[in-house]
């Protein structure tokens, strides 16, 4: 398991083929990509993304075990950066390795799904307009609640 809260940028590539290198004991690899998209109600400039370090590395941790007590996984990586992004730029990526194809899709959906509502990342808008700090939307609980046991 591998958890990096990082600014700098990250080569999903490089990143994916080292997460499946040697990898003959697992069936599947599923690899999730966010990237800093436009908004669409004013043209977005940055995103600037804070996090409390220690705290949210803790969390990203405890999160990804939890995956890998509800799904058979053979390894987890989650990088997730943070600082000022600019539309196009990659936010974050998670792996997951698994025997079968089914628990390292669900693992991925869940990992994804807690990141985007849960985990303690701060986001701020920065547009022409004005700037603004991203508020949870229904959505994403509602996409996180399917996960509660």
């Amino acid at each position: 398991m591998r958890i990096v809260v990082q600014e700098d940028r990250f080569d999903i590539g490089a990143e994916t083929a080292a997460f499946a290198a040697g990898r003959t004991d697992m069936g599947a690899i599923v690899t999730f990509t966010g990237i800093v998209r436009e908004i669409a109600e004013s043209p977005l400039e940055a995103m600037v993304i804070e996090h409390y370090p220690g705290m949210t590395e803790k969390a990203l941790t405890e999160i990804a075990q939890e995956a890998s007590r509800r799904w058979a996984l053979g390894d987890v990586l989650v990088i997730h950066r943070f600082g000022r992004l600019a539309p196009g730029e990659t936010i974050m990526m998670i792996a997951t390795a698994a025997p079968h194809r089914a628990d390292a899709f669900a693992a991925a959906e869940f990992l994804m799904d807690y990141l985007k509502s849960r985990a303690p990342f701060w986001k701020k808008e920065i547009t022409a307009t004005g700037d603004g700090w991203v508020a949870a939307k229904d959505e994403d609980e509602a996409a996180l609640d399917r996960w509660q046991a």
